[in-house]
This record gives structure tokens, C-alpha cells and sequence, in this order.
């Protein structure tokens, strides 16, 4: 399992605009391009959020990246073009216990 980890410092003033755009509009539309299994958002403070998306392969990954990351991320800018920081990384799950 490969897991993508997005993690947005959010301005104060945006966290209610930015947790309602992630939850209604920027998740769904990555859930629906199919590209991961299991999408998990997270909240740390009212301004600090993670979002982990569990691909099944880094093919998977490499597709949305490729095909579908550019727009979303350009979408994502349009709305919040300052206050928003983040910081991406990719796991590769090296063990689960269940």
C-alpha cells in the first residue's frame, strides 16, 4: 500500500473555508478519479489539517499525479491563492497491524 500524506497550515481566518472546500469539493473530486482506495482528512487544530490517500500501487499513485493532480491542485490554488501552506510526502507501508 502506498500512502500519500498532504498536510495544509491553514490561516486562522480560512480553516472554515478551506476544512468545508476539502470535505464537500477537493476530496470527493480526488476519491472519484479512482486512483486510491481510502481516503482519510484529519484534524490536528482548528488550522492544521492531514489528509492520507491509500493507493493500492505506485502506479496508481504515478496516474493520479500524472493525470489528475495538475487541475486539482490548480483548482485548489484559484480558491486559496495565499494562507494555505503544505507540504506532501509519500509513505510506503512497510508493515500493518489490524
Amino acid at each position: 500500500m502506498i500512502l500519500y500524506e498532504v498536510t495544509l497550515q491553514v490561516e486562522a481566518s480560512l480553516a472554515d473555508q478551506v476544512e468545508t472546500h476539502m470535505r464537500l469539493e477537493h476530496i470527493p473530486a480526488i476519491f472519484a478519479t479512482r486512483c486510491f482506495q481510502q481516503i482519510h482528512f484529519d484534524r490536528a487544530s482548528p488550522a492544521r489539517f492531514r489528509t492520507r490517500y491509500f493507493a493500492q500501487s505506485q502506479a496508481d499513485l504515478d496516474r493520479y499525479l500524472q493525470h489528475h493532480a495538475p487541475g486539482l491542485r490548480a483548482q485548489f490554488q484559484a480558491r486559496f491563492a495565499s494562507g494555505v501552506r503544505l507540504t506532501r510526502e509519500t509513505w510506503l507501508t512497510v508493515q500493518s497491524w489490524t
